[in-house]
């Protein structure tokens, strides 16, 4: 039923009708693909931001890490040298 009346109006327009057409239908999909492209473009400027953040808290947790890790490191060094002074207090032999 559609294709018989847009058949009908396509003859009735011509050639120059039926470019008109085209074109008008060609514009809709590029102002379509045109309004797709910016909103993906929105999204992706705000993905960044978020990314930023997020590789900026992820900075920061690494660097309290390394600082505890470092940190755990010194205190089993104490120990460690304790432990020794403790078992040569033991033995007799005193190491400054």
């Amino acid at each position: 039923m559609i294709e018989t009346e847009l058949a009908g109006a396509v003859a009735q327009m011509g050639a120059a009708g039926l470019i008109g057409l085209m074109w008008l239908s060609e514009r809709r999909a590029a102002h379509d693909r045109e309004r797709q492209l910016s909103e993906v473009h929105d999204r992706i400027k705000a993905d960044k931001v978020e990314l930023g953040v997020l590789l900026s808290a992820l900075e920061a947790n690494t660097r309290a890490l390394v600082s505890l890790e470092s940190g755990q490191a010194r205190l089993v060094s104490v120990i460690e040298k304790m432990d020794q002074r403790e078992r040569s207090a033991e033995s007799g032999i005193v190491k400054p």
